[in-house]
């Protein structure tokens, strides 16, 4: 492929007629398929996928709407219901944001795809109106929140999605547990370096300050306890299939995506103004070991998998990663 026939980051997304981070929400979700690129470097999209994208019927709208992104005051009147109500919803784990940023007072504001607060309304209307059940109640009295671990959740998903091979979907899992609990899972220093080398980023690139920076930390780690006890057994299973699938040892450490270089995330819009850093979705199907990210109780009821809207695609929570054949490690193992 020639470099006439792939275009920037920028020169795509103003062909496909979307602001940059729309169209950085886009790749990063599967709607525009990017070619490879460097581990630090934007995306890059073919020509060839700018002219289908230009010639699906409803473009530009409709590619729009894939990625449009609303807070809570804005998510409140798509659904026509009150802000705290929408907060109790989202809480509860009823619909996972995709993005947050960090206004000026380090507040943290989490952004929901409109499309999926469309289909949770046209599938769970009795939850919009009337008394909060009685389980959601009790949730809400002892404090629950799980709008950070659902955003993880979609998150890590789509790295796993976005991995080449065993090491990096490790490296994937290992990036939402802080290092104590890698180092409890993965005893071998060189394996532990191999995953921080290969390590996606989950926080903004820009400088934060202090402040804003111990929030985004607080944010990137699990922090329930049944949530890091599945990404530890999770770490466990990814290392082992990644050991079994180990090739050719002497080759030097992995220089893959994560080579030292801190990613932008899915769904961290930046602090202060929303701009989504994109990763490109490879055409190969990723594992075939599936490694379990979340469980039944941190699935929003609310899909875009819905019977209504299942020919856009299968929903990412329901769905781990497409099944494929292995693909071959070849991170070394160092001697401790």
């Amino acid at each position: 492929m020639t470099v006439r026939e792939v275009l920037t980051a920028v020169g795509a997304a103003r062909l496909l007629e979307l602001k940059q981070s729309e169209f950085d929400l886009a790749v990063r979700l599967g709607h525009i398929r990017a070619v490879s690129r460097a581990a630090d470097g934007p995306a890059r999209v073919a020509r060839a996928e700018i002219e289908r994208l230009r010639g699906a019927p409803g473009f530009p709208k409709e590619l729009r709407e894939r990625v449009r992104t609303a807070g809570t005051g804005e998510g409140a009147r798509l659904l026509a219901i009150s802000p705290g109500r929408f907060t109790r919803l989202a809480r509860t784990g009823h619909f996972a944001p995709v993005a947050f940023y960090l206004n000026r007072y380090h507040a943290v504001v989490w952004l929901y795809l409109v499309e999926e607060l469309e289909d949770f309304a046209a599938d769970h209307p009795d939850l919009l109106s009337g008394r909060t059940p009685p389980a959601q109640r009790a949730m809400l009295d002892e404090g629950e929140d799980r709008r950070a671990r659902t955003w993880r959740g979609r998150l890590l998903e789509l790295l796993l999605r976005e991995a080449r091979d065993p090491w990096e979907r490790a490296a994937a899992v290992a990036a939402v547990l802080d290092p104590d609990t890698v180092a409890q899972v993965v005893t071998d220093p060189g394996e532990r370096e191999t995953l921080r080398l290969l390590r996606p980023g989950l926080v903004p690139v820009r400088p934060l300050s202090p402040a804003a920076q111990a929030v985004v930390d607080r944010l990137r780690l699990a922090d329930h306890p049944s949530e890091i006890l599945r990404h530890r057994m999770s770490l466990a299973l990814a290392v082992r299939e990644a050991r079994l699938g180990r090739s050719g040892l002497g080759a030097g450490p992995a220089t893959g995506r994560g080579a030292g270089v801190v990613h932008g995330p899915v769904g961290v819009l930046g602090v202060g103004r929303a701009t989504v850093p994109a990763v490109s979705v490879p055409a190969v199907p990723a594992p075939a070991v599936s490694v379990p990210v979340g469980g039944p109780e941190h699935a929003p009821v609310g899909r875009v998998a819905t019977a209504r809207r299942r020919s856009r695609g299968r929903s990412l929570f329901k769905r781990l990663w497409p099944r494929g054949p292995r693909h071959a490690a070849r991170p070394p193992r160092r001697d401790s």
